[in-house]
C-alpha cells in the first residue's frame, strides 16, 4: 500500500495529469491541433464527452470512501477533493458548451428548452448543487463551516442521482450506458447504507 507521502509526491500528480487528458483532447480537437478530430458535430462531441466525464468523476469521488474501508488505508481519501473538483470542471464545460456553442447565449431558445427538454433542468439543478461543494472544498472552508460542512457535502449523493437521471432522460433509445452508471451509483450508495446500518447496530 502506498504511504501518504508517496500519494502526495507521486499519486496526486499522476491522477491530476490523467484527469486532464479528456479536457486536453477536447481543447486540441477544438483548436484543430494534434490531429484530433471531434467528428462531424464537434459541439455535440464536446457536450457528450464533458458530461460523461463529469459523471465518471462523481462516481470516482464517491468510490474513495468504500475503497478506504476495503483497503483499511487512508490514502484513497487523499484523492477525493481532486476528483470532486474535476467533476465540477467537466460539468462546467458541459454546461458552458450548451450555453455558448450550442445555444449561442440565445435565452429565447434556452428558456423553452427547460420545458421542452426537462432533462436540461435536471442537469442544471445538479450543477447548482455541485457549485457550493466546489467552492467550499478547501480546508479553510471546512474549518469555517464546522459540522455544517459535512451536511453540505452530503449533497453529492442527491446531485449524482440527478446527473444519472439527466443522462437517462437525455438518451432516446439505448439506455444501456446510463443504466450501467446508475447501477454503479446504486452499488456505492448501497454500500454506504449497509455500513451505516451496521455501524448503528453495533452501537445499539
Amino acid at each position: 500500500m502506498p504511504s501518504l507521502r508517496q500519494v502526495r509526491l507521486i499519486g496526486k500528480p499522476v491522477v491530476f495529469t490523467a484527469s486532464l487528458l479528456p479536457l486536453a483532447w477536447l481543447v486540441a480537437g477544438a483548436a484543430g491541433v494534434g490531429g484530433v478530430d471531434l467528428g462531424v458535430n464537434p459541439v455535440e462531441t464536446i457536450q457528450d464527452t464533458a458530461g460523461i466525464w463529469a459523471l465518471r468523476f462523481l462516481l470516482l469521488t464517491l468510490s474513495m470512501t468504500p475503497l478506504r474501508h476495503a483497503t483499511g488505508q487512508a490514502w484513497p481519501l487523499q484523492f477525493r477533493r481532486m476528483l470532486g473538483l474535476f467533476a465540477f470542471t467537466y460539468a462546467a464545460v458541459h454546461f458552458a458548451n450548451y450555453l455558448a456553442l450550442d445555444r449561442a447565449f440565445d435565452f429565447m431558445e434556452i428558456i423553452p428548452d427547460l420545458t421542452k427538454r426537462p432533462f436540461i433542468m435536471v442537469g442544471a439543478a445538479a450543477l447548482l448543487m455541485l457549485l457550493p461543494l466546489a467552492i467550499t472544498s478547501t480546508a479553510g472552508w471546512r474549518r469555517r463551516l464546522g459540522p455544517r460542512w459535512i451536511a453540505l457535502h452530503r449533497l453529492v449523493y442527491p446531485l449524482t442521482i440527478l446527473v444519472c437521471w439527466h443522462f437517462w432522460w437525455q438518451v432516446k433509445k439505448d439506455v444501456t450506458e446510463p443504466l450501467v452508471y446508475s447501477l454503479i451509483l446504486a452499488s456505492l450508495l448501497g454500500l454506504r447504507m449497509w455500513r451505516s446500518r451496521r455501524k448503528t447496530g453495533m452501537l445499539t
